[in-house]
């Protein structure tokens, strides 16, 4: 059995936190689908799904029923005429529009943009128009799609998987560059020039295979929230550190896609889904790209003032950043962002010893020694992982992986043994 010298409750909570940091991020996955895919896409239900209706006397008939029968699901508008129902359809006031005729009723809708909205409108209304056919039944409901989408995108969700890639490859391009040798301005470049070429691509790719209409401000759009993700997630970096690969899908994975209204209406979520809709990147880039491709830019407002918002704050926190680690290497320059102590096995401070801080390729940064208590310090290192190597006349050498970070000045103390006995060379 090995021991390591350390009591077994020490090594039982070392393994544990060593087991905590390499299981937290699949086990974020794990929970992470089963609360925000599982618990919206499991069963959707209508939630204040706006619908005008005329006659406004059907209307007035038609909330007291869907009040009582449904409370919640529906808020109709009244209309003057059938006119007015397409009008607002049309212009976005309404998601479906509903008008009463002497044999049925006809129903408005708009397959761009969502096909499971319209299945849960026409549901609805369809005993609705059963009861306005002569003598109070055999009425029947015309559907009338007002707004089909593109020839290719035959369950309406086309447009939704078009703009995966342009809100999820932005925060893979961030995690990519966090190896590279390249400076801040040479990473946000290189995210402006990503940006551009997946907005590009992926729109004349949507285009070969007729999922989208013939719109090219889209692709301004697309751009435009490729960068809000880029920026927000570069932004994170000095703050989040290791816990960025979660932050990022927590974010744009977890909580955006599902509230995106892109797989499922907006409508037809829970409540704390519904409210991230108008808030997250993705659910204002689908609301964008359904203004643009399919209602002639009605709508298109909010959508683009969020997502300005989201990129405003990304260049804010990318700003903040560099003036942090501007700060910190000022400070660092004469400030310590490594100390330690140095003891013998027996407590007693290790004067003289050589402290040699190295990069990780290996090349000496900085070399002191320990006064005279056993204490060393060490300035001016660089953001990155850096090895501590400790020489003593009589001890045994100590070595140590530290990792510096901006604003935490690092602390790695030595416990030196004694210098392991020698054979005597063969006579």
């Amino acid at each position: 059995m090995v021991n390591d010298g350390q009591p077994a409750e020490n090594r039982v909570r070392r393994h544990g936190r060593t087991l905590a940091g390499a299981l937290w991020f699949p086990a974020l996955f794990f929970f992470g689908f089963l609360v925000c895919y599982l618990l919206p896409f499991h069963s959707p239900a209508p939630h204040h799904v706006e619908v005008a209706v005329s006659p406004p006397a059907a209307a007035q008939s038609l909330t007291r029923e869907f009040a009582a029968q449904a409370p919640g699901s529906f808020d109709l508008v009244a209309a003057p005429d059938a006119a007015a129902v397409r009008r607002m359809v049309l212009d976005r006031q309404v998601v479906a529009g509903y008008s009463a005729t002497g044999t049925g009723g006809d129903l408005y809708v708009a397959q761009a943009g969502g096909a499971e909205l319209e299945q849960v409108v026409s549901t609805a209304f369809t005993p609705v128009a059963a009861r306005s056919g002569p003598g109070g039944h055999g009425g029947e409901l015309r559907t009338i799609d007002l707004v089909p989408a593109a020839g290719g995108d035959q369950t309406g969700t086309g447009l939704f998987y078009l703009s995966l890639p342009w809100n999820l490859v932005p925060y893979i391009v961030v995690m990519m560059l966090g190896r590279a040798s390249l400076t801040r301005r040479g990473k946000l470049l290189t995210l402006i020039g990503a940006g551009a070429f997946i907005s590009v691509a992926g729109y004349y790719i949507g285009r070969a295979v007729n999922v989208v209409p013939d719109q090219p401000l889209a692709m301004v759009y697309a751009f435009l929230s490729t960068q809000a993700v880029a920026w927000v997630t570069y932004g994170l970096v000095p703050y989040a550190r290791r816990f960025l690969p979660g932050a990022g899908v927590l974010l744009f994975v977890l909580l955006s896609i599902p509230s995106s209204g892109g797989a499922i209406p907006a409508q037809l979520l829970p409540g704390f889904f519904r409210f991230l809709n108008p808030v997250m990147p993705l659910g204002n880039l689908v609301d964008a790209l359904r203004a643009v491709f399919y209602f002639h830019d009605h709508g298109l407002l909010r959508p683009t003032l969020v997502l300005c918002a989201w990129l405003v704050a990304g260049a804010g926190l990318v700003a903040a950043g560099a003036r942090r680690e501007r700060r910190w290497r000022t400070a660092g320059a004469t400030r310590p962002a490594l100390s330690g102590r140095v003891r013998a096995a027996d407590g007693a401070p290790v004067a003289g010893a050589s402290v040699t801080v190295l990069d990780p390729r290996g090349n000496q940064l900085v070399r002191t020694r320990t006064d005279d208590d056993g204490r060393y310090a060490a300035a001016g290192l660089p953001e990155a992982p850096l090895a501590v190597v400790l020489l003593a006349p009589g001890h045994a050498p100590g070595a140590a992986q530290v990792v510096i970070r901006p604003g935490h000045p690092a602390h790695q103390d030595f416990a030196l043994g004694p210098q392991p006995a020698t054979s005597p060379a063969p006579g």
